[in-house]
C-alpha cells in the first residue's frame, strides 16, 4: 500500500520524503522488520521504540512514524512525524487491512469479571441464530470454526485488524471482542467502528498495572467516552460504576440490571447446579447456565443482541441452547457423588460471586471445599480480601498456589492468610503444591460435597519464574479421582 493511503484520517504533523513509497507491511516490534516495511516508534512502558529507528531502516524499513525526528535522515526512507504514534499505530493499520471494523458489525464488552463468558456467549447466540462470527477473547480467538491460539486479553491493533480483515474476507457479518483495560490504555483498540459496546461490572484488579482504582475506572470508560454517535453503549446499572460510564458518551445509551429498573431486566426463578429458569423483560426460559453472575452475563447477551435487531424470542431461543463457557463455573459429578466445580474466579468480586452462587443453590447439607490461590506479581491488595472471602463463605478453604510467576508462593499465601479473620482461623489450611491441594480437598470430601477449585478456570499451565508448566485443574482433578477411588 502506498504511504499516502496509510495516512488517510491521521493528524501529520511533518514528512520528511516521498510519501508515495509502497509499503509492504506494517512493524512496530524492530526484531520483526521485513524489507519495504513501515516501522512504527512507540513509546512502551519499557523500552522506547525511537531507540530502534536507525536499526530498523538498517534492517531494510522504507518509512518511520514517530513523535521526534532522528538526528540522521537517511534519503531513501520517508519519516512521518505524528503527536502520538501510538495511536496513529491504529488507524495505520485499520487504513492496511481495509479497514475491517467498519465491514463488520464489532461487538465490545468491558469490565472487571464476565468478558470472556460475554463475548464467548454471544459468539455462541449468533452462530445459534445462523451466524459465522469472529471471536476475540482471552481463551481463544476464533473466525467461524476455526480456532486461533489467544496470547494476550487483547492482542496488539495490527493483529486484530488483521483477524478482522480475514473474518470479512470469510463472510463474517459480526464480531465480538473482549476489550482490556490494558488493551484500552495501550491504544490496542485505537481506530475501530464499535457497533454496540456493554460493561459488565467493576471491582479492583490490575492495580499493579493502573496503581489507583480511579485511574483503572477512568481508563474503561474512555473505551465509552471515544464511541462514535451510531454505537449504543449498555451497562449495568446495578454496579455503582454503570452510570459512570456512559456520562460523557455519544453513543445511545442502554441500561440493564436485576435489582433496579432498566431497559433490560431480568430475574431468577428456579437455579440449580443443572440450570436456571430466568425471566427477561416478561419472558421465561431454561437455561443450562448457573449462577446468579451468569444471570448478568445472559442479560447483557440479550440486550446486545436485541440492539442489533434480533427478536426477543428468537434471541431466548438461541440462548437456551448455549453450553457452558470453558473453565466458568464449569461442573461434574464424580461417581463417588463427589460434585466438582472448576471456575476462572481469581479477583475478589468473581470469587465470591462463584461461592455465593454455590451457597445460593447448596442445601447446606453438603459441605463446600475451596481451593484457590493468587496469582504473583500482581495487585497485592486483592490478597487478604481473597483470603477473607474464601474462609467466611466455605466449609474448608485451601490456601494453594496459583501463576507465582517470578514471587515466592509461600509469601503469597502469607499475603492470603492475613485476611483470614480469627473466628475462621479453624476453617483453612494451606498447602503450596497445587496438586497436593487438590489432593487434599478429594480426600476431605464426602458424598455429595462439593469442591471449588478457583483461579485458572480454562488455562492449562503454571507460570513458575517465568516457565509455564503445563497444569489443567480439571484434568488434575479427574487424575487424581482415579488413582485415589481405586
Amino acid at each position: 500500500m502506498i504511504i499516502t493511503e496509510l495516512l488517510k484520517r491521521i493528524p501529520v504533523v511533518e514528512i520528511h520524503g516521498n510519501n508515495s513509497r509502497e509499503i509492504s507491511e506494517l512493524v512496530f516490534d524492530s526484531r520483526k522488520i521485513t524489507e519495504n516495511s513501515l516501522y512504527v516508534a512507540v513509546r512502551g512502558t519499557v523500552a522506547d521504540g525511537h531507540s530502534y529507528i536507525a536499526s530498523s531502516v538498517e534492517k531494510g524499513a522504507k518509512a518511520v512514524v514517530c513523535e521526534e525526528f532522528p538526528e540522521d535522515l537517511n534519503e531513501n526512507v520517508t519519516y512521518i512525524k505524528v503527536k502520538d504514534s501510538s495511536k496513529a499505530l491504529g488507524h495505520l493499520a485499520s487504513n492496511f487491512y481495509g479497514n475491517p471494523s467498519q465491514k463488520l458489525k464489532l461487538i465490545g464488552v468491558t469490565g472487571t469479571n464476565g468478558k470472556t463468558s460475554v463475548s464467548t456467549l454471544l459468539f455462541d447466540v449468533f452462530k445459534n441464530l445462523g451466524y459465522d462470527s469472529a471471536l476475540l477473547s482471552t481463551v481463544e480467538i476464533r473466525i467461524g470454526e476455526k480456532i486461533i491460539p489467544a496470547t494476550h486479553t487483547t492482542p496488539d491493533v495490527i493483529t486484530i485488524n488483521k483477524i478482522l480483515a480475514q473474518a470479512v474476507e470469510e463472510g463474517c457479518e459480526f464480531a465480538f471482542m473482549e476489550v482490556s483495560s490494558h488493551g484500552i490504555s495501550q491504544n490496542r483498540i485505537e481506530g475501530f467502528h464499535f457497533k454496540v459496546a456493554g460493561f459488565t461490572n467493576l471491582t479492583h484488579d490490575h492495580l499493579d498495572y493502573h496503581k489507583t482504582f480511579d485511574e483503572y475506572l477512568k481508563t474503561k470508560k474512555r473505551f465509552f467516552d471515544d464511541l462514535e454517535d451510531t454505537a449504543v453503549a449498555i451497562t449495568n446499572v446495578d454496579d455503582k460504576n454503570g452510570m459512570v460510564m456512559l456520562q460523557n458518551t455519544k453513543a445511545k445509551k442502554k441500561s440493564y440490571a436485576l435489582k433496579t429498573m432498566a431497559d433490560y431486566h431480568g430475574k431468577s426463578l428456579e437455579i440449580d447446579f443443572n440450570g436456571m429458569l430466568l425471566n427477561f423483560n416478561g419472558k421465561e426460559f431454561w437455561t443450562t447456565l448457573t449462577g446468579r453472575f451468569n444471570v448478568y452475563n445472559l442479560l447483557l447477551v440479550f440486550g446486545i443482541a436485541e440492539e442489533l435487531g434480533f427478536e426477543q424470542d428468537e434471541i431466548l431461543q438461541a440462548i437456551s441452547k448455549l453450553k457452558r463457557v470453558s473453565g466458568r463455573f464449569e461442573t461434574f459429578k464424580s461417581d463417588g457423588g463427589i460434585f466438582f466445580i472448576v471456575d476462572y474466579a481469581h479477583t475478589p468480586d468473581a470469587l465470591e460471586n462463584i461461592l455465593d452462587s454455590i451457597n445460593d443453590i447448596r442445601t447446606k447439607n453438603e459441605r463446600l471445599i475451596t481451593v484457590f490461590g493468587c496469582g504473583g506479581d500482581r495487585d497485592h491488595s486483592k490478597r487478604p480480601e481473597m483470603g477473607n472471602i474464601a474462609t467466611k463463605k466455605s466449609t474448608l478453604a485451601i490456601i494453594t498456589s496459583d501463576n507465582p510467576r517470578t514471587e515466592d508462593p509461600a509469601q503469597i499465601i502469607k499475603e492470603i492468610e492475613a485476611g483470614v479473620e480469627s473466628q475462621n482461623f479453624s476453617k483453612y489450611t494451606s498447602i503450596p503444591d497445587r496438586k497436593e491441594a487438590i489432593k487434599m480437598a478429594i480426600r476431605f470430601a464426602e458424598p455429595k460435597d462439593i469442591v471449588l477449585v478457583a483461579g485458572k478456570g480454562h488455562e492449562n499451565y503454571q507460570d513458575i519464574n517465568g516457565v509455564k508448566h503445563h497444569f489443567d485443574d480439571k484434568e488434575t482433578i479427574n487424575e487424581l479421582w482415579k488413582l485415589m477411588s481405586k
